[in-house]
């Protein structure tokens, strides 16, 4: 079996988004398991070259105005199954170049007009700049082959009715979980409270409340795991708040190589998340993968509530001292290490994606034979 993954972003490549992990991941999972892997991203910077071996797949970078390069890569790559990590131009242009292979879309964070309102608002570049990345992930062309796909799924429960209504699909798309390492030794929490805070320090994520959060509890050692890609920005941020006493900045933590990115999960008693929105934060499983409860505003599936605490816009700090009182930190932990161990741990995870692809192939296939009739 061929596999061909495609996403506007891979993790590592100055980019160290969750599209990106999760593509990453999953290629080397599917690697593993003796599956061909190839990649198609976007290309985000120079550093790379056009075409490189990593973690047992074949990754090839194309730029996103060059669809003559994107269709002849996707006729070379000549693969069974074509698996878009979210939409954009390459999940329509791989379905014109290879309309016989089957074709599969994972909707990780398909955004309404009010998501897209957030981002605008919130994103420190000019609105033109947002146009054309919504037209690349969303125009007519992909709407066209999402609804022609041999499967849609969705990484969260939620987002499956959300992107029917979006795309105007006839069924809702199932969940696809992706897939997290549980790790092989438990590691010791910190003797005393500690958060962290993972990702972009930009836009809708607000690290700032995190920073501010740090400020109001002395007495809680509190990590942010990240950087802003804008130097500026991220040394700013550092100037500002680097005096904290209790306050990490260890910068981006490459969790496929830095052991230190586990440890600072696992050792962490809470993962605190100020994004105005999300689709199913990858961090949110890697925390509950480590026995960390999920502390955030927006609660996508619930699982802050359930495995942590949701706190409403501007509560923070009382959500966060509840939190800490009397342990339930730790309760919460637990509960969401079960759920994620039971559904999100590599081997059920990987499972549902080599079915997910078996039945997209039997797809393709009785639609080509229709075709023929």
């Amino acid at each position: 079996m061929h596999i061909c993954l495609m996403c506007i972003e891979f993790f590592g490549d100055s980019i160290y988004g969750g599209f990106g992990r999760a593509t990453r991941f999953i290629g080397r999972e599917l690697a593993r398991r003796g599956v061909q892997v190839s990649v198609v991203v976007s290309r985000r910077s120079p550093d790379r070259p056009d075409c490189y071996e990593l973690d047992g797949m074949t990754v090839h970078q194309v730029a996103p105005s060059r669809a003559d390069q994107a269709l002849r890569l996707f006729r070379t790559i000549r693969a069974d199954v074509y698996h878009s990590q979210d939409t954009s131009m390459l999940t329509a242009l791989a379905r014109l170049a290879c309309p016989r292979a089957a074709h599969v879309v994972t909707f990780r964070d398909p955004m309404d007009r009010l998501d897209w309102q957030i981002e605008t608002d919130h994103a420190g570049m000019p609105k033109a700049g947002w146009w054309t990345y919504k037209q690349f992930i969303g125009n007519p062309l992909v709407t066209r082959a999402v609804r022609k796909a041999d499967g849609r799924y969705g990484a969260a429960e939620f987002i499956g009715p959300k992107a029917q209504v979006i795309f105007g699909l006839p069924d809702t798309p199932a969940l696809l979980p992706s897939p997290v390492d549980l790790p092989p030794v438990v590691v010791p929490k910190a003797s005393c409270p500690t958060v962290c805070w993972v990702g972009r320090w930009e836009g809708r994520k607000r690290i700032e409340q995190f920073f501010e959060l740090a400020a109001a509890n002395p007495h809680v050692t509190c990590i942010a795991v990240g950087g802003a890609r804008d130097a500026q920005r991220d040394a700013a941020l550092r100037a500002q708040y680097g005096g904290l006493p209790n306050l990490q900045m260890p910068g981006v933590l490459d969790q496929f190589s830095n052991p230190a990115w586990s440890r600072v999960m696992g050792e962490s008693w809470v993962l605190v998340n100020t994004s105005l929105r999300e689709g199913l934060p990858t961090t949110f499983l890697e925390a509950a993968a480590h026995r960390t409860a999920v502390l955030s505003v927006t609660d996508p599936d619930h699982f802050a509530s359930a495995y942590g605490a949701r706190a409403e816009e501007g509560q923070m700090q009382s959500a966060l001292a509840w939190l800490l009182a009397d342990e339930r930190w730790r309760a919460r932990g637990e509960a969401g290490y079960a759920y994620v161990a039971e559904r999100f741990a590599v081997e059920p995870a990987m499972q549902a994606h080599l079915a997910a692809y078996a039945t997209a192939m039997a797809q393709a296939d009785a639609r080509l034979a229709r075709a023929v009739r």
